[in-house]
């Protein structure tokens, strides 16, 4: 009978695959470059989705992540970024109904004004005949 549970299988699993690469000068460079590309890039779509509603900081988590996996001092920002996070939730959750709406007016300015700059009002306003001048990005 088979008492792992299915995480420390696939840990197992990880740790095999990753000993064959380790094998290979070659092939172990590329592996940490690509680790170091595709975790560099979601954490950077992560960062820049942090002002917005949804799922902003698990993609940075995700990112830190996928680094982790590879290079120590990810593994170390990942706990400190992570301990703050939480740190902040905490002390945020526990604020008056004041400093949450200021929170909720801040994110509402950010998302406008991206759409704003990215020229969404003008291409729906376009869509219903309101050619507003205002509505057109300054970009």
């Amino acid at each position: 009978m088979d008492d792992q549970n299915p995480v420390d299988k696939a840990k197992v699993k990880h740790r095999r695959f990753r000993a064959r690469i380790a094998e290979n000068k070659s092939l172990d460079l590329g592996y940490r470059i690509t680790v170091g590309v595709v975790g560099t890039i979601v954490l950077i779509l992560g960062v820049l989705a942090i002002p917005y509603p949804g799922p902003g900081w698990l993609i940075v988590f995700a990112g830190l992540g996928i680094l982790a996996s590879e290079f120590a001092w990810a593994k170390s920002a990942l706990r400190f970024v992570r301990k703050r996070y939480d740190a902040f939730m905490a002390w945020f959750s526990k604020q008056s109904m004041f400093v949450k709406g200021l929170g909720v007016l801040f994110t509402t300015v950010v998302v406008l004004a991206t759409l704003w700059l990215l020229g969404t009002f003008a291409l729906v306003g376009g869509w219903f005949g309101l050619d507003w001048t205002w509505f057109e990005s300054p970009i």
